[in-house]
This record gives structure tokens, sequence and C-alpha cells, in this order.
């Protein structure tokens, strides 16, 4: 992997090579053309990814930046995000370039896993506030299909809700910016659900962007939502498409991806570095076509400014607490990028300067229209209670809710529920709880489902968390569960997940799970789908669907108050 994209130095002045350690100075002049010919066109992209609907500032560690480690190793932060300030930030940064050719780019999950001030006007807020900062073009993410195809176009093209209307009083106009999605295709026609590319013009260039959202989409959404469709391979599609733009005479080319990676190195906290990527970004930036130029991605929520296979590959976190600016110059006789001349910040969004007074308006509106229930007080917790997960990958916030579903469904003969950790969306902080903060922990609206599963099944479904390629993905277990994991044990396969023999000891109520006795079991709808890969989940019987996630976790956060945070005691580790 080649040293990080030259940088001007608002996170860091020099770019550090993950593999060799080298640094060097950013401080090369502009390339330009030769003395006779057209001058270079300057162009700025300024790009976001994974915002979720975060309109207010938000709030514990998704609503922070690390600058730093202090003498004693305590990290260094500033707090980030809220639309008031990103709006300013975008329009600060587009006045530095002195061309004035700025173009506002995302990359995927702009909404969806959003809070209660947008989503319970179906994310509406949230689309209006991102045309007022000046965005144009954005890819789709998985969560952008969390309410199906056909609410997408809507998000899109416009239109009340055809259930609840338009909710805040006033006409829905659609978005001021252009979704593109070139690997999302309607499974009937054959065709894209939206255009898969656009092109911009820029004082004489072409510029190309071209939408993606991961191959792996329709395994972690609802099947409803990803209904009609399906998505194919990043690499082919980019190509594919890069090709067709290159056809058109378009040689400065974009690709906005739905998909990334993270940091491993030391210094991986540094926003503005490229220490040990590692991820599915790695293999696909380098399979693609060097016709490519920059690679803006997201997904994993995390931050860095590489450079792969000699591409500009970048993501600015989440919840809008950093914008990457990319500065590239273009050739205009050839319409090819300087890459000498390209310069890449990722610029933390603090709340120091002033609020962009129409998003104030926009938050103040929707507050009013979102009334009183926010604040209806649902509870009360003793301390924090976090979602981060210990080494076993289990989580005093995911046990929690795993203790909801179970007690919402015990008269469906429950004796166990696991909760999937990607529905953890924040923290619950001390004190008492509102419905708005319960909803931002679980704003999917899932329903509970209580299934048969022989005690076979259910090992096999344990498996299957580290029957993958990547990361586990650990299912929160409720207080009945048990087991120990063995990591030096063989995993099972994707296609044989039942031959892994990492989880052992399982029992429930502390007696010894029984390979042929049936237990019923509780999972939301999402993971009774087969979401996230729990394809052994499908082969339940006898099921059962009931609640909304939600409402059974304030009805337990109700009448347990207040609530402490469970031990993460339910996974061992073998000894």
């Amino acid at each position: 992997m080649s040293p990080s994209v030259l940088r001007r130095g608002t996170v860091a002045a020099a770019v550090t090579t993950a593999m060799t350690g080298l640094v060097v100075a950013a401080t090369l002049a502009p390339a330009g053309a030769a003395p006779n010919g057209p001058k270079p066109v300057e162009i700025q992209l300024l790009a976001l990814n994974d915002f979720h609907g975060a309109l207010e500032p938000p709030s514990g560690s998704g609503g922070r930046v690390q600058t730093g480690v202090n003498a004693d190793g305590t990290a260094q932060n500033v707090d980030a995000g809220g639309v008031e300030y990103l709006s300013t930030q975008l329009q600060q940064l587009a006045a530095e370039q002195r061309k004035h050719n700025t173009i506002t780019v995302a990359a995927g999950d702009l909404i969806g896993a959003s809070p209660l001030l947008s989503a319970a006007f179906h994310d509406e807020p949230t689309i209006e506030a991102l045309g007022l900062a000046g965005l144009d073009y954005a890819s789709v993410g998985n969560h952008e299909f969390d309410e199906g195809s056909a609410e997408l176009l809507r998000i899109q093209n416009g239109g009340c809700h055809p259930v609840d209307g338009c909710a805040d009083g006033t006409p829905y106009e659609g978005a001021d910016f252009q979704y593109l999605s070139a690997n999302a295709f309607v499974t009937e026609t054959g065709q894209p659900l939206l255009d898969p590319y656009a092109i911009h013009h820029v004082q004489g260039v072409k510029v190309g962007f071209i939408g993606m959202t991961l191959e792996g989409t329709g395994a972690i959404v609802s099947q409803q939502g990803v209904a009609g469709l399906e998505f194919l391979d990043e690499v082919e599609t980019a190509n594919r498409y890069a090709a067709e733009l290159q056809a058109q005479g378009v040689e400065t080319i974009v690709v906005l991806l739905h998909e990334g990676g993270r940091q491993t190195g030391p210094d991986a906290w540094d926003v503005d570095q490229c220490n040990g990527l590692t991820g599915p970004i790695v293999d696909i930036a380098t399979g693609m076509s060097d016709a490519i130029d920059v690679v803006v991605s997201g997904h994993t929520h995390q931050a860095y400014n590489c450079r792969i296979d000699g591409k500009v590959v970048t993501s600015a976190s989440s919840n809008g607490r950093l914008v990457t600016d990319i500065d590239l110059t273009v050739d205009k006789r050839t319409g090819d990028v300087i890459d000498d001349a390209t310069r890449v910040d990722n610029v933390p969004v603090v709340r120091t300067v002033p609020a962009d007074p129409a998003q104030t308006a926009l938050i103040a509106r929707y507050r009013t229209a979102l009334g009183p229930i926010a604040t209806r007080v649902v509870g009360r917790a003793t301390t924090d209670i976090v979602r981060a997960p210990d080494a076993q990958g289990e989580s005093p916030l995911g046990n929690l809710i795993a203790d909801s579903q179970l007690a919402d469904t015990r008269d469906e003969g429950a004796v166990a529920a696991f909760m999937n950790p990607g529905g953890v969306r924040a923290d619950l902080a001390a004190g008492e709880i509102t419905y708005e903060e319960a909803f931002t922990v679980q704003p999917f609206a899932n329903n509970l489902v209580t299934l048969d599963l022989t005690g076979a099944q259910l090992d096999c479904v344990l498996e299957q968390q580290y029957a993958r390629s990547g990361n586990p993905v650990v299912l929160q277990p409720s207080s009945t569960v048990n087991y120990v994991v063995d990591p030096a044990a063989p995993a099972g396969t994707p296609a044989d997940p039942c031959s892994g023999a990492r989880v052992n000891a399982l029992a429930i109520d502390g007696v010894a799970v029984v390979p042929t006795q049936v237990y019923r079991v509780t999972v939301n709808n999402f993971l009774a789908g087969g979401g996230d890969g729990f394809t052994q989940l499908t082969n339940g019987t006898n099921a059962v669907t009931t609640s909304i996630d939600l409402d059974a976790f304030t009805a337990y956060l109700t009448a347990n108050q207040p609530v402490s945070a469970p031990a993460t005691d339910r996974i061992d580790p073998v000894a």
C-alpha cells in the first residue's frame, strides 16, 4: 500500500506510510500545464458518509473526534457534528476554494438508523437539511433500503408518505441532490434502480461520479427492504461504468462507495492517516480500474486518508463529525487528474463555528412538529449503559435489550433471546431515560419473533457468529444463556457453519442444552429472516410475531426502573 495522500496539515503536517514509516512533507506545489497550454482546472470535492440523520449534535463517543494523545495515554478529543455546524463547515471550506469549483458528495447511509427527530418524519428532515447544506451527489447505502426501494424512490423524487402522509403538515418536495446507485438492480427489469452515474461539468472538464453500495446489502437489510432487488459486485460494476464514462470523454472519475475498512496500525485513531488499513475496501480499490481517481468510502464509520493502487481512498467517520476536503487539479487538455497536485484532509466538524441559521430553523420546525412524545420519561438508569463490546463481543446494553425481549415474549414460551449488535445504535446515559433516548438506541421498529429451535440448531446459530470472513458478529444473549468460546477451536464455514466447534458448554437457565430438545427462542424479524448471515434461524418453526422491539424495550425500562448495566458474564472465555 502506498503512502497516504499529501495533505495541507489540518490534522497532521506530514504523511506516514503504514508499511515503511516513511515521512513525506506536504510541501509539493501544484503541478501545472505547459507554459503555452491551458491552465489546469482546480476542483474541490467535499465528502461525508454515514450521516444517519444526525441533525442535532450527537452525544457520547458518536459526537467526538480524537485529535491526539495526552502524555498519560488518554485521548484528546473535540466535540464534533450537528448539521448546523456541518453546514457552516462546508460553506467555509468551499469559500477557501478560489475558483468556486466545489462539488459536495456523500457515500451512503445518510438516512436510516436515525434519531427520532428525523426518523419520525421518515427522514425527510435529513434530506431537506443536506439539500440546504449543498449536497450534490450521494451513493445509496444499505440503510437507504430500510423501508424498501419504493420509499427510497419517494425520498429521491418527493411526495407524501403513502401511510403517514406529510407528517409535518407541509409537502415533501424530494431531494435537492441526486442519489446514484450503479449496482442495485431491479430483478424484474434488469435495470439499475437509480441512475448509476452522473457527469458534472467544471470549466470545460467532465467529472464522473459512480454511486454504489456494498454487494452484501441483501444480507444486512431486512428481506422486505431489498425485495425485488439484487446487488452486484463492486469492482465489476465500477469498472463497467468507468469504461462507459471514458467512452463519453470523462477522464476524472470518482466512485462514491458504501463499503470500507479500518486502520489497525499504530496511531490508528489519526483521522488523516492510513495505518494498516484492512477490510473490503483494500481489495476493492486495488481491483478497480486505473481510470478511477478517487474512492469516497463509508459503511464502517471509520476515518482514513489513503492511497491504494494509485487511487485516493477516504472515509469521514460518521454522524457528520468529519468532512473530507479533496482538492484535485485536472489537466484541461486531457481531462486527467494531476496526481502530484492532489491534497486531502479529513476536517473535524467542530462546534465552535457559528451555527447555520437555516439549519437551526429547520431543527426548530421539526422539533415543534414532533411534540411532547420525545421527552416522555420511560425509565431511569443508575449508571451509563454502553454498547461497546468486551473481548468476547458481549456488551451491557446489548444484554439489557436481550433481557427486555425475553421478558416481553415469556408468554410465548420463550426461554432465551438474542439481539444483533448492529441494531444497538447508541449508549444510554445515567439518569432519566426519555422515549427519544430509547428510540435512538433501537430505531428500526423491528418486530419480535419467537420460534422453535432444536438444541443442535441453536448451537449452529451461535457457531455462525464465527463462520464468516472478517470479524465475528456476536449475538447479545439474554440472562438465561451461558456458553464458553474457544477461539483456538475450528470455526465453521459459511457453507457449513454447524461444523464449527468454538461454542461449548451451552446452557439455558443453568441446564445444558440437549441437541434433540426444542427451545423457544426470541429474535427480531431481521435476524429471523437470516439477517447478518444467520441463515440457520430461517429453519426455526412455529414462529409467532409479536411486539415492536422498541415497545418491549421501553416497557422493560419502565417496569424495572432504575435499571443497571448488566454484567457481561454470559459468554465466557475458555479457561
